[in-house]
């Protein structure tokens, strides 16, 4: 990875190492059952672990995008990610680095304006609601730009490419293009593992995740105790956090600059063994 910065209100932060992205989910239908924090002391607790266990942004969602998930009025999601930010940040301090998984502008706008969030996190990549670029662009604040077809209730029907790695690149290609004429300079870029792509397609992705690096931007991957790794190996996600650390340092070493992740402490252990291993892991 090529090291990279983020204005954070203000503030700017320098990671010359991959970064590890930890993962908070404040609903009670996430895919991953152990990822689920409800009541505020388990909030708190979850926060606290993972930037004692190395997590250098923490990501909040309040909407769960797996398949067949029930939809969340915009007023439960806001209130959900109003608690949680507040309870975050009294218990991790305020310069811990905080995103919210929204596709919302609405929320985005209060997460970031009002509540205290550093990040917005689109599953969408601004595809779900017509306002969030602009939003984004008025915050002045980093943007995770994801790739998704539809919406996640239809996606897995919209996997139709010529080639994947191509396809989703030039895609996001014209989303990041339209970021950049509004202003917003901080974009990470996130292939999208799991939404509209098939078992096949997310490791044929994986495999060439270099050449992502033409977009110029920090590349996160997400593949935490995913369905490419479950339907593959024919595990449940609990059983999933070595194979994810596996990926997660095999994304690293093909040029993922942040990993988001449920376990933070392994995915920091993999990263700090593969810079044992080859330390020209961060290119200067």
């Amino acid at each position: 990875m090529t090291p990279f910065t983020l204005n954070l209100r203000g503030r700017l932060v320098g990671y010359d190492r991959p970064a590890v992205m930890g993962i908070v989910n404040i609903t009670p239908d996430s895919f991953y059952a152990g990822s689920r924090v409800e009541t505020d002391e388990a909030i708190a607790a979850r926060a606290i672990a993972m930037v004692d266990s190395g997590a250098d942004i923490l990501d909040l969602g309040a909407y769960s995008s797996r398949p067949g998930a029930a939809d969340v009025p915009v007023e439960e999601e806001c209130a959900r990610l109003r608690r949680a930010l507040a309870v975050v940040r009294s218990a991790v301090g305020p310069l811990v680095p905080v995103s919210v998984d929204t596709f919302r502008a609405e929320v985005a706008e209060k997460a970031v304006g009002e509540w205290g969030a550093d990040i917005v996190n689109d599953i969408s990549g601004g595809k779900l609601d017509e306002r969030m670029f602009d939003v984004v662009a008025q915050l002045g604040c980093p943007y995770i730009l994801m790739h998704m077809r539809g919406t996640p209730a239809t996606m897995q029907t919209m996997c139709d490419y010529d080639d994947v790695t191509a396809g989703v690149i030039a895609e996001l290609s014209a989303q990041l293009c339209r970021l950049e004429e509004l202003g917003v300079a901080d974009i990470i870029v996130d292939p999208g593992f799991g939404f509209s792509k098939t078992l096949e397609q997310n490791y044929e992705m994986l495999r060439n995740l270099k050449a992502f690096g033409v977009l110029g931007r920090p590349i996160l991957v997400g593949v935490s105790r995913k369905s490419m790794i479950t339907r593959l190996l024919d595990i449940s996600a609990d059983e999933a956090v070595t194979p994810t650390a596996v990926l997660g340092a095999l994304a690293v070493e093909r040029g993922a600059a942040i990993l988001r992740v449920h376990d933070v402490a392994e995915a920091r252990q993999s990263i700090t063994l593969l810079k044992a291993l080859d330390p020209c892991l961060i290119s200067e």
